[in-house]
């Protein structure tokens, strides 16, 4: 695959499902990853965020007793958290409208549905490094802008302002 030489990035890897994890390890070593760190729960996440400084994080959407939605949450809200603007990409086999909304909703900057190849992954992988997205801090809200796209023609007030 041409594009960006992804070898130096830090990739955290949040998913209960071993062979999950096992799988995303390959498909990254395979694409010259070198520094992966895993973890099989949310709390074992937020534990492994506070000691290794990782670039993106890939999250399932549905592990127990915690989700990937309380992960993103946890890394965008919480006060102590060591990354906020970890750019996180959601990993599911569930691609229901509403999932995808919870998970934009939270602040994830990517969702990809399962089964996961290794175009698919460096795709969203390079949607990251390639469309920077600003973050918007707003009452309710606080990360990745969820607009995709700007309209030039549109001429009323900005109201979200970048974090």
């Amino acid at each position: 695959m041409a594009g960006y030489d992804i070898q130096n990035l830090k990739i955290l890897i949040v998913d209960d499902d071993s062979n999950m994890r096992h799988l995303l390890r390959n498909i990254l070593n395979s694409l010259g990853v070198k520094e992966i760190e895993t973890a099989s729960s949310v709390e074992l996440g937020n534990s492994k965020l506070e000691e290794f400084n990782a670039d993106i994080c890939i999250c399932d959407l549905r592990m127990a007793p915690h989700d990937g939605i309380e992960f993103t949450r946890m890394v965008r809200t919480k006060e102590d958290s060591p990354n906020c603007y970890l750019p996180i990409i959601m990993l599911t086999g569930h691609a229901e409208r509403a999932a995808v909304e919870n998970a934009r909703d939270a602040g994830v900057h990517e969702f990809m549905t399962k089964p996961v190849s290794p175009e698919k992954l460096y795709s969203k992988i390079h949607t990251i490094i390639e469309t920077p997205r600003v973050f918007v801090r707003s009452g309710k809200y606080f990360g990745p802008d969820r607009r995709r796209r700007q309209d030039p023609k549109y001429k009323g007030p900005e109201r979200r302002k970048a974090a």
